[in-house]
């Protein structure tokens, strides 16, 4: 999967016209249901709830469609790092939720607290409980403090995970702008899984982006708990082309692994006993599915929710489905075209069942832009197909090395379509251009 003119990808860009088209046509049937009116709860407005909630209530408009969501709006994790490069203002990755309420989606700006699988019932932070007939679960990642010793969330108030996108985000930007020209910004990337396999090695080419405008005597140290990582190659190709010594990247076998923090002192130390003084630290620590999956009882001692690869019902409650990064979907990886996907092949299962329809066959498609310069994108794409047992990978590649400058700044700007296109189909509301 080295290039981008394989057999294989050939054979990925036939499928994902066939799995498109099928996924289309199941997504904009026709409503077949007036009566009765069907509860269905989403918890998490990202790529996979808010995904669910619109696709829902256009196939089954009866439907009673509520979205748990605390925060009024939504910033993404893909086109964060461009924030933190200084390409993207945060208004610009940010989104509401006014268009899927006007299409009569019921918001409720509310934490959920506890699923009662038994009553068939959310419990929230400050509402009453919510009801369901189907409930699906979307409910992103939560980190797992000291896992990595000496890393809690107090920790992350001076070593920022940014993992998240919002204030942990906004705060590592300053950090950026304020540490001194010359100085050392150090990233912890965690072993598999985590969210956005590419995002940590996209990050860094942002910062490098960054600091080769306004810092450039600055070095970025990246100190990997793995021995390879998503689209490597053409990273470090890219790397050492824009940036030449700036980066340098210390995998496992090389004492990359870090063990403990010490956020206070801005350190991290190593397997071997090798401690590292960082001016800017950013700790991406070991995650898990969001809370209320694990409170929820959908998760195994993985900490994420095995799904049945079909239709995204959890493998362990009936009636509950589980998308996006909080689940097993390997080897689907944790992104937002990805949850994406599974909302939208999850939504029809549960109106299908909900309807007492046959099931479908269950196509899915993944593709992930990464920018490592304003006019240098790369990307890998791959195509699925589910039994019910497991998700299998049909085909796939990714860019070809030595591309040319032509070709790299048409992946930059596919990037940036793919962005435009999937936020409108979910959200269409962006906070630049509403204000």
């Amino acid at each position: 999967m080295s290039s981008i003119t394989n057999p294989k990808r050939r054979q990925w860009l036939q499928g994902l016209g066939c799995s498109a088209v099928a996924g289309a046509a199941l997504i904009s049937a026709p409503s077949l249901a007036q009566s009765p009116n069907y509860r269905i709860v989403i918890v998490g407005g990202g790529f996979g709830g808010a995904t669910a909630a619109r696709y829902i209530k256009q196939r089954l408009p009866q439907a009673e469609v509520s979205l748990i969501e605390p925060h009024a709006h939504y910033y993404t994790c893909p086109f964060s790092n461009l924030y933190l490069g200084g390409l993207k203002t945060f208004d610009e990755i940010g989104h509401d939720f006014s268009n899927l309420e006007a299409q009569g989606i019921r918001i409720i700006s509310d934490v959920a607290t506890a699923v009662d699988t038994e009553r068939k019932s959310v419990h929230l932070a400050k509402h009453a409980a919510v009801s369901y007939d189907k409930l699906l679960l979307a409910p992103g990642i939560d980190m797992k403090w000291n896992a990595l010793e000496g890393y809690d969330e107090a920790a992350s108030l001076r070593a920022p995970h940014a993992w998240k996108t919002g204030p942990q985000t906004q705060l590592l930007k300053k950090q950026l702008e304020a540490m001194p020209d010359g100085g050392l910004f150090i990233l912890v990337a965690p072993e598999n899984p985590f969210r956005c396999p590419p995002g940590p090695y996209e990050r860094v080419s942002m910062i490098a982006h960054y600091f080769k405008q306004h810092k450039p005597r600055s070095k970025i140290l990246i100190l990997d708990a793995k021995d390879a990582f998503s689209k490597q190659a053409l990273f470090q190709q890219g790397w050492e082309q824009h940036y030449g010594s700036m980066i340098e990247w210390v995998p496992f076998s090389q004492d990359g692994k870090v063990i403990r923090v010490d956020a206070t002192q801005l350190q991290v130390e190593t397997e071997f006993g090798t401690v590292h003084q960082a001016d800017v630290l950013n700790v991406i620590p070991p995650q898990q599915a969001g809370a209320i999956a694990i409170q929820a009882g959908v998760t195994d001692n993985s900490g994420w929710a095995p799904i049945h690869a079909s239709s995204f019902e959890s493998q362990q409650v009936a009636d509950v489905y589980v998308v996006g990064d909080a689940s097993i979907a390997s080897p689907m990886p944790k992104s937002g075209f990805s949850a994406n996907a599974q909302a939208k092949i999850a939504a029809t299962a549960m109106v299908n069942d909900l309807l007492g329809l046959d099931p479908v066959q269950a196509f899915y498609a993944n593709t992930c832009y990464s920018l490592i310069a304003p006019q240098h994108g790369i990307s890998v794409a791959n195509a699925y197909v589910a039994d019910e047992t497991q998700v299998i990978e049909t085909s796939g590649g990714v860019s070809p090395l030595d591309a040319s400058a032509e070709f790299r700044q048409k992946e930059a700007d596919y990037g940036a379509a793919w962005y435009k296109a999937i936020t409108q189909d979910i959200w269409n509301s962006p906070l630049a251009k509403a204000q």
